[in-house]
């Protein structure tokens, strides 16, 4: 008798978690798409746009002064932690030193020869050694980082972004390993008491989460430039590589471009004028 009333409170009980799970699940596709048609109508009418979105770098613009304002400028508005800020032991008491090799960056300052270390040449112009060359996400056409992904927390949008998901992420940082350019960071601690003044209009991570540049896609969004680009007085343009009357375009047809490590086909949407 025993046996039995064991065995139809399971049965009725795993009847009631299917029923539990697909209701669970038919209110969030519905909410889901309740959110993004929302989103859909609430689109921003100066938003802009393109078909796939490129930047351009002009490394005979860029100083290191520059190239601090445009580190500042993204990382403050992106709530990107600075491990060097002092942390506020009583309100954080189990916060503790951090490895720098542990920091996030999203944009930041690089040697030629880590940049672009199949263009080294013995006899390379000396001012390229002294000249600072800003590196970010590429954004590529054909993304590894997307395809490595097994949670599609990182994907690429139909307008060339490369953009990441953080509640989908779950810290495998397969995406990491599959980036040639290292230009992805993770939290290996929780990254907020190492934020002095928290933007709240951009959403901070979380410990085990990846993040890197969205190329603004919020501002974007907003039909604003990027912070890097406002910053950097001129040293950076972006624009619609597909729209051959675009800024960008004219750039690339008057000047000589490189890009980092093509050879590996993942073609970059980040272009640097010598």
């Amino acid at each position: 008798m025993m046996k039995k009333s064991k065995r139809s409170f399971l049965k009725v009980a795993g009847i009631a978690a299917m029923g539990l799970g697909a209701s669970s699940a038919i209110n969030f596709a519905s909410s889901d798409a309740q959110v993004s048609t929302h989103k859909k109508k609430a689109k921003n009418k100066e938003a802009l746009s393109a078909h796939r979105w490129g930047m351009v770098i002009d490394t005979n613009k860029i100083t290191h002064e520059i190239v601090e304002n445009i580190v500042e400028a993204c990382h403050k508005e992106h709530n990107v932690p600075d491990f060097n800020h002092e942390v506020d032991t009583k309100k954080y008491p189990k916060t503790r030193a951090v490895n720098h090799k542990q920091e996030i960056k999203w944009i930041w300052e690089e040697h030629f020869h880590y940049a672009f270390p199949d263009k080294e040449d013995e006899f390379l112009a000396e001012r390229f050694h002294d000249l600072p060359f800003l590196v970010v996400c590429n954004h590529c056409k054909n993304a590894p980082c997307t395809k490595a992904c097994p949670t599609q927390a990182t994907f690429k949008r139909e307008d060339g972004i490369v953009i990441m998901d953080y509640h989908r992420c779950i810290g495998c940082r397969f995406c990491m390993a599959a980036c040639p350019f290292g230009a992805r960071s993770f939290n290996f601690r929780d990254p907020r008491p190492f934020i002095e003044d928290t933007v709240p209009q951009f959403p901070t991570r979380t410990k085990g989460v990846v993040e890197k540049c969205n190329f603004c896609a919020e501002r974007l969004a907003l039909g604003k430039q990027p912070h890097c680009v406002e910053a950097s007085h001129g040293a950076i343009v972006v624009g619609d590589l597909e729209n051959p009357e675009s800024e960008i375009r004219e750039l690339l047809s008057e000047h000589y471009t490189i890009r980092r490590k093509q050879s590996l086909g993942t073609e970059p949407s980040v272009y640097y004028i010598m």
